[in-house]
Order: structure tokens, then C-alpha cells, then sequence
């Protein structure tokens, strides 16, 4: 009998409940928190109105909210198929994949909202580094830390070749790059700074770092083990 195997199992249950505990508890306290703007958008939402909902920052945050279920079966649904096709860290390469997505295209929706000017005032760039920042407030440095944090945390999971700070770090700008040059060209009434660059790709490796004890160790390996056994030597 391997008593090691007997034992990596139950552990690794042990470990997926700890972190998803953590994780509910975080989504129900920013839930509370921002629960009065969020609800402002909650008739228009359920009306299915795009006016009031989705071309506002409280309707695009409160579907994401009440997405979390979809996602979660979403998750099941490829998890289950990935290991009925005998595929090694099926749920592992699930979550990865639907919450890099699903954490990352409703905040980009939110930085890609016209503002009022839209398509009437030109274009503006902000080349300066560290001169925006002091305007964005507690709010703006978290909503942009935020907006590749998902991203930066589930990508170096899900693609091996993505599993290094410099890489994350990469990413995030690349992505936060081509946000700003659509904001611009797209003319719509918002700034294209280098500090939104900045903190984004910032967002992304943080996030990253916050991952790391997963991308590290290569996929399909118990958890207490980060490389795989040598072959016995004969």
C-alpha cells in the first residue's frame, strides 16, 4: 500500500477547502461593502436594461457578483470533461482558464466605458510617470491593481511558459498597452496614462506573487513535491 498517496489525498482537500473558505469570505465582505451602489443598478440589471446597467460600473460589478454560480459551473463542466478524457490537473487547468477570463474581461469592460465626450474630444496621453497616480485616489490605485490581477494570478498557473515574475510583469503591460492605445484611438473621453500602465502591470504581479506556490511547482505533482522523483538508479 502507498501510504503517501493514501495521504496526498486528503490533504489536497484539506488545502482546496482552506483556500476556498478565505475566498468566499473576501467576495461576501466587498459584497457588504459596496452593497448600496450595487443594488442603485440592481432594477435596471434584472430589467435586462443596457441603460443603467451595463454602461455603469455598479450594473458591470453586481453581474459579476451574481455570474460567480455560471462560472463555478462552468468550472465543473470543463474540469469533468478534462478528467473523463484522462487529463492531469483537470481542476487545476479549469479554474485557471474561466478565472482568468472571467476576472479580468468585466473590469477591462469597465476601463473601455465612453465617457461623456466620447467620440467628440481628441485623444489624451499622459507620458509622465508618477503624475496621474497622486490623482487617483485609494479607489483608482485599487480598481486599477485590480483590473490584471486576475490574470497575472491564474495565467502563470494555467501556461508554464508564463510562470516567472518577469513574464507576469510582461503581461500585464502588454494587455494594460493595449487598453490605453484602444482608449485613444477609439476617442473615448479617458486619458491613456503610463501611471494606469504602471499600476496595472503592478496589479498583474502582485497577483502573481500571490499565486506563486501553485505556478512553481509543475502540473500533476503532489503538493509537498516540486520537481519530479529521480529515476531509480540500477
Amino acid at each position: 500500500m502507498n501510504h503517501r498517496a493514501s495521504v496526498t489525498a486528503p490533504s489536497r482537500r484539506t488545502r482546496r477547502i482552506v483556500l476556498l473558505v478565505p475566498a468566499i469570505l473576501c467576495v461576501a465582505a466587498v459584497a457588504f461593502v459596496v452593497r448600496r451602489p450595487l443594488f442603485m443598478a440592481a432594477p435596471r440589471c434584472m430589467a435586462r436594461r443596457w441603460h443603467g446597467c451595463y454602461d455603469t460600473e455598479n450594473g458591470v460589478l453586481l453581474m459579476m457578483l451574481v455570474g460567480l454560480p455560471l462560472a463555478a459551473v462552468v468550472v465543473w463542466a470543463l474540469a469533468s470533461i478534462r478528467r473523463a478524457a484522462g487529463v492531469t490537473s483537470a481542476w487545476r487547468m479549469s479554474l485557471a482558464e474561466v478565472g482568468m477570463v472571467y476576472g479580468t474581461v468585466p473590469l477591462l469592460w469597465l476601463t473601455m466605458m465612453p465617457g461623456p465626450g466620447a467620440g467628440i474630444v481628441p485623444g489624451r496621453v499622459s507620458l509622465v510617470p508618477l503624475r496621474d497616480v497622486v490623482t487617483m485616489g485609494p479607489i483608482g490605485i485599487g480598481g486599477n491593481l485590480l483590473i490584471f490581477a486576475a490574470l497575472g494570478f491564474f495565467a502563470p498557473i494555467r501556461f508554464t511558459a508564463l510562470a516567472s515574475l518577469p513574464r507576469i510583469l510582461a503581461l500585464g503591460a502588454a494587455c494594460s498597452i493595449l487598453a490605453e492605445t484602444a482608449q485613444y484611438v477609439f476617442r473615448l473621453d479617458r486619458v491613456s496614462s503610463v501611471d494606469d500602465v504602471l499600476v496595472n502591470a503592478a496589479g498583474a504581479v502582485l497577483a502573481g506573487l500571490a499565486s506563486r506556490h501553485w505556478w512553481r511547482r509543475p502540473a500533476g505533482l503532489p503538493p509537498d513535491q516540486t520537481r519530479p522523483p529521480l529515476a531509480p538508479v540500477t
